[in-house]
C-alpha cells in the first residue's frame, strides 16, 4: 500500500526543486526525503525526476502525477490545519553526531527535556564530518577539525587521555618503576591485564606512541563494547585502560577506580562543535551547545 507521506514528499520536491529544499520544508532529513522518493518511484514503476546537478527536474510522468495528486493533497492539508490546534507548530528535527560514550556521559540525561525532535548518530569522525558537510547531520561533537569551507568549528572543551586502573592496582609499585625510566614503566604495564574496545584503539595508540615512541606490542586481554563498559569493568578492582578523563572523573574522585599515570607527556585533545555555516536550526543547535558547556565546564 502506498504511504501518503511519499506523496507529500513528492510534492515538496516538485515545489522546491531540490532534496534539501524538500527536507527543510518538511522538517525531515535529506536521507528521509530520498527514501520516500525512491519508494514512490518503485511503487509507481517509473522515474519521477531527472537529477541534473543539484536540481530535480520532473519527468513527463512526474508532471502527470503531480497534476493528479496536487488537489487531493491540498484538500487533505486543509483538513489537517482545521483539526489541529491553531497554536501548534511543526517541530524541527535535529540530527547530531558524536561518539557513543560522549552521548551517554553528556546529552543522554537531557534528551527528555528537549523542546525539539532529536536524532543521535554514532560513527567515526571522518564519516560524521562528511555527513555534516552533506547536510545529513546538523551538529557534531569531534576532537578533529575538517577542511570543508562550509563547516564552522568552535572549540568548547578539552579532554586528557589518561591511564586508569582498578582500585586494587599497586600504584606505589608503579611510581617506583616510572622513576627508573619509561622502558621499565612499559614492561611493568605489559604485565598487567588490559581492557580494550571493539571499536578503534586510537586512545591507547596515541598514548603509547607519545610516551614510549612506538605502538603497543600487545593486545588487550578483555574486549568490551565501549569505553563506558571499560569504566564499569574496572570497578571490579583490577586491570588497566587508557581513556578520556571526563568519562571517569566521578569514579576517580569516589575511589572506585584509580588514576595510574598521566604519562611522561600529557596527551590532550580539544573538543569542537562542528556545524554548517548556513544552518536552518541555529536556536536548537545553540540549545544543545549550552547543555554540553554545562556538563563539561
Amino acid at each position: 500500500m502506498v504511504n501518503l507521506e511519499w506523496y507529500r514528499t513528492f510534492k515538496a520536491i516538485y515545489k522546491t526543486g531540490t532534496l534539501t529544499g524538500a527536507a527543510d520544508a518538511l522538517f525531515i532529513s535529506q536521507p528521509g526525503v530520498s527514501l520516500h522518493l525512491s519508494s514512490l518511484e518503485a511503487y509507481v514503476g517509473y522515474k519521477l525526476f531527472d537529477r541534473t546537478g543539484r536540481k530535480m527536474i520532473p519527468t513527463e510522468r512526474g508532471k502527470v502525477l503531480f497534476n493528479a495528486v496536487f488537489e487531493p493533497l491540498a484538500k487533505l492539508e486543509d483538513v489537517e490545519k482545521n483539526f489541529q490546534k491553531s497554536t501548534e507548530k511543526l517541530t524541527p528535527t535535529i540530527s547530531v553526531g558524536m561518539c557513543f560514550e560522549t552521548f551517554q556521559t553528556t546529552l543522554e540525561q537531557y534528551v527528555s527535556t528537549l523542546p525539539f525532535n532529536l536524532i543521535i548518530c554514532f560513527g567515526e569522525y571522518p564519516e560524521m564530518l562528511d555527513q555534516l558537510d552533506k547536510g545529513i547531520l546538523d551538529l557534531i561533537i569531534t576532537p578533529k577539525k575538517g577542511v570543508s569551507p562550509n563547516i564552522l568549528h568552535e572549540a568548547f572543551s578539552s579532554e586528557q587521555i589518561i591511564l586508569v586502573g582498578g582500585k586494587y592496582i599497586d600504584t606505589e609499585s608503579f611510581k617506583k618503576v616510572v622513576k627508573k625510566g619509561t622502558e621499565h614503566a612499559e614492561e611493568w604495564l605489559k604485565q598487567e591485564k588490559w581492557y580494550g574496545t571493539t571499536g578503534d584503539m586510537e586512545h591507547l595508540f596515541q598514548f603509547w606512541i607519545l610516551n614510549f615512541r612506538h605502538k603497543p606490542n600487545f593486545r588487550p586481554n578483555y574486549i568490551v563494547p565501549n569505553l563506558n563498559s571499560i569504566i564499569r569493568c574496572l570497578k571490579g578492582g583490577t586491570g588497566l585502560a587508557v581513556v578520556p578523563d571526563f568519562l571517569c572523573r566521578n569514579e576517580i574522585e569516589s575511589g572506585e577506580i584509580k588514576l595510574i599515570w598521566e604519562g611522561e607527556k600529557k596527551l590532550k585533545n580539544t573538543l569542537y562543535f562542528g556545524c554548517r555555516k548556513n544552518t536552518n536550526y541555529p536556536t536548537e543547535i545553540d540549545h544543545i551547545k549550552g547543555l554540553f558547556r554545562q556538563v563539561m565546564k
